[in-house]
């Protein structure tokens, strides 16, 4: 619930003032449902509920002939601030599965660089702790007596973590270094709202802008 959480208040944020609607298509076109566990059918309970604790702020509501109403969303002050702790958190801390790290990744920019490349940093010696535990484990007598594949599961475990070291400290350096965020002008026109919305897309960050989203926010842009 989380991510969930970080995921929704992040677009609106980014986005605002904008439709739940536009919130809900914004995070399936990153298949956020897939990767980050943000259901579809939460989207909406989450909204509201964000509203009801003051996260949210309900601006508009309309409807048009015999469609539903849609109400625009905007981040309030407190809101800001549980994303801001929300996208930290996930940054900072390594978690069991599912990981909400993919889920704070896609809000890179929302960062300073020097916090991003240190809690990247952060999580690689986090991920090196476990790797070290299951190599002090294979050895210990209690692992003697468990199944052979077993330990093969270990090994599995360390591998991903060794990758996932190497790929943290990698991306921790390009950051550092100021390798853009963001590409460079598309260089065909925008496609239409309805070839769009057939297109998936991943998250923002790293994709050209094919949709007439917004840019974004100032703050989270170069820090």
């Amino acid at each position: 619930m989380s991510a969930t959480r970080m995921m929704i208040l992040g677009v609106v944020q980014w986005m605002q003032p904008v439709h739940g609607y536009d919130v809900r298509r914004e995070l399936l076109s990153w298949s956020a449902d897939k990767w980050a566990n943000v259901q579809p059918g939460s989207i909406y309970h989450a909204l509201r509920k964000l509203t009801d604790e003051g996260l949210l702020r309900a601006v508009a509501t309309e409807q048009v002939g015999a469609r539903p109403a849609r109400t625009t969303y905007e981040v309030t002050e407190k809101g800001s601030a549980e994303f801001e702790a929300l996208l930290r958190s996930n940054w900072w801390h390594l978690a069991t599965p599912p990981d909400p790290f993919m889920a704070a990744f896609s809000f890179l920019p929302a960062l300073p660089r020097e916090e991003a490349a240190a809690a990247l940093r952060n999580r690689a010696t986090q991920l090196r702790a476990g790797v070290q535990q299951l190599q002090a484990a294979q050895g210990s007598e209690w692992a003697a007596r468990k199944p052979t594949f077993v330990s093969w599961m270990w090994e599995l475990a360390m591998d991903r973590a060794e990758a996932e070291i190497a790929w943290c400290e990698r991306v921790a350096k390009r950051v550092e270094q100021g390798e853009p965020y963001l590409p460079a002008s598309p260089p065909c026109d925008r496609v239409s709202e309805d070839a769009a919305a057939e297109e998936p897309v991943a998250g923002p960050a790293g994709e050209q802008d094919r949709t007439g989203r917004p840019d974004w926010p100032d703050e989270w842009v170069d820090r």
